[in-house]
């Protein structure tokens, strides 16, 4: 095939598969994100408590010592008692080990600011010190747990009515998929599409491509078309990955996932081309971009949840591109979200997390308006650039 449209779709793999380390950021780096993720912050039955213990001269607290009786104690290789190890078992709460950490008050300090524990103990004769954070949620449930069992409270009473969780798509790692899908989609068509836009103007590779029988829309189409290619190789990767590792599932509808997989594709070729318009200076379009993705990255719930907020915050959060992205591919994989073929051309879904009547027009338009300031750009910028030069 001699089309125009064809050879520019062409070129655009071959400069992909002429960059072997594109290969490894676009397609192995996400997997190794997903699989160090999923690894350090899986959910386990066993709750692990590190405490800073500091033994004032000697003096021991009868409580204390009572409740570590029949822990197992660690030495050192100068066989050295350096910590108590007790594991405590609740029937529906699990096991819970709380690990005493041998400390003096200077490293006590130093193991909290590490974040190797979350609570320091002391112990007098006739009292127990805890020292700790409380704005740190982890530090007060600590101290909640550590002098419950010292006192050797019993939780049966507390517990008697809880039935374990055991819904699909509870674990951080079923949060997590749906959110690095949302970036990978973003930084993929932000960096591919703007920085080469942008290389190509500042090389005037524009202005020669000008003077050839294309199309202004062949050529930005034969962009959306390689990345939305590739974007699709590399979601279908991590969620392979994610599948047959973590045993990830779709629990909503499959049509929905593809519109919404779609529309995420037309909004960030949109803003690409819409960024890739404002300069043709590679510095300056470095940052543009890092300025776009740097926030979405951080705020857009992809991490962690952007709820932990202020509800001002919130609000304003949920208008990012990239939050409407994940939120709604989120909705489709943990929150069975559905979407009928006969609310296909409007994007509509039948659940109110799964909105496309108002992710996709906005998409649509952002596109619609990077297309317009490409065109001003590709008329004004360089034809003005070859009359000047």
């Amino acid at each position: 095939m001699s089309s125009p449209l064809y050879q520019l779709i062409v070129i655009r793999f071959k400069e992909f598969i002429r960059e072997p380390g594109i290969i490894f950021w676009s397609l192995i780096f996400p997997v190794l994100t997903a699989w160090v993720l999923g690894i350090g912050f899986s959910k386990r039955g066993e709750l692990i408590q590190n405490v800073a213990l500091i033994e004032n001269n000697g003096i021991h607290n009868v409580q204390l010592r009572d409740f570590l009786t029949n822990a197992e104690k660690e030495y050192n290789d100068r066989h050295n008692l350096v910590a108590y190890k007790k594991t405590l078992q609740n029937d529906k709460l699990g096991k819970t080990t709380y690990k005493f950490i041998i400390s003096t008050p200077g490293e006590a300090i130093l193991m909290i600011k590490k974040g190797i524990s979350s609570i320091s103990l002391r112990e007098e004769n006739d009292s127990l010190y805890y020292q700790f954070d409380p704005k740190n949620p982890e530090a007060k449930l600590s101290y909640i747990l550590l002098s419950s069992a010292i006192r050797h409270e019993d939780f049966v009473h507390e517990t008697a009515n809880i039935k374990p969780l055991e819904t699909v798509g509870t674990r951080y790692i079923d949060f997590l998929i749906p959110g690095l899908i949302a970036l990978d989609i973003m930084n993929s068509f932000l960096w591919g599409i703007s920085y080469a836009l942008i290389e190509m103007r500042a090389k005037k590779l524009l202005r020669r491509m000008m003077a050839t029988p294309m199309r202004k829309f062949d050529f930005i189409f034969s962009h959306f078309v390689a990345r939305v290619s590739l974007a699709i190789i590399e979601a279908l990767i991590l969620f392979v990955f994610a599948k047959y590792y973590f045993h990830i599932t779709v629990q909503g509808s499959k049509l929905a996932l593809v519109l919404v997989f779609l529309a995420g594709n037309v909004c960030f070729t949109g803003l690409g081309v819409l960024l890739a318009s404002r300069t043709a200076n590679l510095r300056i379009g470095n940052g543009l971009m890092n300025v776009v993705t740097l926030p979405m990255t951080i705020l857009s719930g992809i991490f962690f949840s952007y709820h932990n907020f202020p509800a001002l915050a919130v609000k304003i959060i949920q208008k990012l591109p990239l939050t409407v992205l994940a939120d709604n591919l989120r909705s489709i994989f943990i929150e069975e979200a559905q979407c009928l073929l006969d609310t296909a051309k409007a994007f509509a879904a039948t659940r109110p997390y799964t909105d496309c009547r108002v992710l996709c027009p906005t998409l649509i338009e952002a596109y619609n308006l990077a297309l317009e300031k490409m065109g001003k750009s590709l008329k004004c910028d360089d034809i003005d650039e070859d009359i000047s030069g």
